[in-house]
C-alpha cells in the first residue's frame, strides 16, 4: 500500500512525545524561580499575619537587627518579640517541615512504587506517635521531640526486620509491614491515652496527634532545618538511582543498581527526615501524598527536577496552611493537620479522577 492507505504494522511501537516540561528545560527553571519567590514571600507576609498588627516594614526591621544585617529599621520590644520569637520560628518551622514531608513522599512513592504511598508508610507516625504520647504521660514533656524522633525509627527497623522475612525487602512486603506496625503503634498510643491521659495532658496529646506548629520555638527550627539540609541533599544527590525503580527491580538491577542495598539507603533516609520532622510538628497528613502527584505534572517524572520543586512547593504549602489554621477561626487555633486534610482531600479525589499523573495511568 502507499500514501494514505499504508497501514501500519501493529507490532512497532511509536514512541510518544516527550512531555513539553522535558523538551523546554527553560520551563521547569521558571516554574522553580516562580515557586522560590512565592515561598519568600509567603514566609514573608505569614509573618505579618496574626492578632496584633505587624507592617512587612517592621518584619524586615526585626530581621536586620537580629541578624545584623542592614534592612528595615529598628522596631519596639514588643513587636521584636512577636516578630522574632513568636512569629518567625513557626513560620520557618512550618517551611522546613512542609520541605521534608513532600520530599519524603516523592521517594516513598518512587521506592515502593506505590503511587499512595506516603512519608507515613512504614509505621513512622504511629511509632513517632506512641514515643510522644509515653513521655507527655510521664510529664517529660521537654523530651517529646527525641521520644518522637526515637519511636521513628524503632518503627522503621521493626517494619524493615519484618519485610526481610524469608528474602530480601520487596515494595510489597515493606508496605505489609509498615501497615502492621502502624496498627501497633496505633493501638498501643490509644491504649496510653485511655488509661493515663487527663486534663491538661490529654490535650497536648491530642492537639499533637493531630499535627501542630503552635509550639514551635528556635529548637524546632534548628531540628528540621538540620534534617533536610543534611538528609536531603543526600537524596537530591541519588536522584537520577530514583528513576531506575520507576521500570522495575530486575531492570534496575541490570542497569547496575543494587536494588536492595539502595532501597534500605533510601527508606533509612526517609524514615531520618520523616521522623524529624514529626518530632517538631505532629503527623501532619497530605503533605507528602498529593504535592508529589502535582509537582510531576509541571517538572516530569525525573527527580532530578521533581525532587527541588516538590521540596519548594512543599514548604509553600504548609506555610499557607499553618497561617489559615491559626487565623481562620481566631481567637481559636485548629490544629494544621485538620487544615492540609480539608485541602488534600478534595485535591486528592481530583487527582484519582483525572489520572493526570503517569503513575496512575
Amino acid at each position: 500500500m502507499t500514501g494514505s492507505t499504508r497501514m501500519q504494522d501493529p507490532r512497532i511501537t511509536v514512541p510518544r512525545p516527550a512531555p513539553a516540561t522535558l523538551r523546554r528545560p527553560g520551563r521547569y527553571l521558571i516554574w522553580l524561580v516562580t515557586a522560590v519567590i512565592a515561598l519568600l514571600l509567603g514566609c514573608a507576609v505569614a509573618v505579618t499575619i496574626g492578632p496584633a498588627d505587624v507592617s512587612l516594614a517592621q518584619v524586615l526591621g526585626s530581621v536586620g537587627t537580629h541578624l545584623g544585617l542592614p534592612i528595615g529599621s529598628p522596631v519596639p520590644p514588643l513587636t521584636d518579640a512577636i516578630v522574632w520569637q513568636l512569629r518567625m520560628p513557626r513560620v520557618l518551622t512550618a517551611a522546613m517541615v512542609g520541605a521534608g514531608l513532600a520530599l519524603s513522599g516523592a521517594v516513598m512513592q518512587s521506592v515502593t512504587r506505590n503511587p499512595l504511598a506516603d512519608p507515613y508508610l512504614l509505621g513512622l507516625s504511629s511509632g513517632a506517635s506512641l514515643g510522644a504520647v509515653c513521655v507527655v504521660i510521664l510529664g517529660v514533656g521537654f523530651a517529646l521531640p527525641a521520644a518522637a524522633f526515637a519511636g521513628a525509627l524503632i518503627a522503621l527497623f521493626a517494619t524493615l526486620n519484618i519485610a526481610r522475612v524469608g528474602g530480601s525487602i520487596t515494595p510489597g512486603r515493606a508496605v505489609l509491614a509498615g501497615l502492621a506496625i502502624a496498627q501497633l503503634g496505633s493501638a498501643g498510643t490509644s491504649f496510653i491515652i485511655f488509661w493515663a491521659a487527663k486534663g491538661d495532658s490529654y490535650r497536648e496529646i491530642l492537639n499533637w496527634l493531630l499535627g501542630s506548629l503552635a509550639g514551635s520555638s528556635w529548637s524546632s527550627v534548628l531540628i528540621s532545618s538540620v534534617a533536610l539540609v543534611v538528609v536531603g541533599t543526600g537524596i537530591l544527590l541519588a536522584a537520577s538511582r530514583l528513576d531506575a525503580f520507576a521500570f522495575g527491580d530486575n531492570s534496575a538491577a541490570s542497569l547496575g543498581l543494587n536494588v536492595n542495598a539502595t532501597r534500605w539507603g533510601f527508606l533509612v533516609a526517609v524514615a531520618l527526615l520523616t521522623g524529624a520532622m514529626v518530632a517538631v510538628s505532629g503527623a501532619i497528613g497530605f503533605v507528602g501524598l498529593i504535592l508529589p502527584h502535582l509537582v510531576r505534572g509541571l517538572s516530569g517524572p525525573g527527580h532530578r527536577r521533581l525532587l527541588p520543586l516538590v521540596a519548594v512547593v512543599g514548604a509553600l504549602f504548609l506555610v499557607i496552611a499553618d497561617t489559615l489554621a491559626r487565623t481562620v477561626f481566631d481567637p481559636r487555633e485548629l490544629p494544621v493537620g485538620i487544615i492540609t486534610a480539608f485541602i488534600g482531600v478534595p485535591v486528592f479525589i481530583l487527582l484519582i479522577k483525572r489520572k493526570r499523573s503517569a503513575a496512575w495511568a
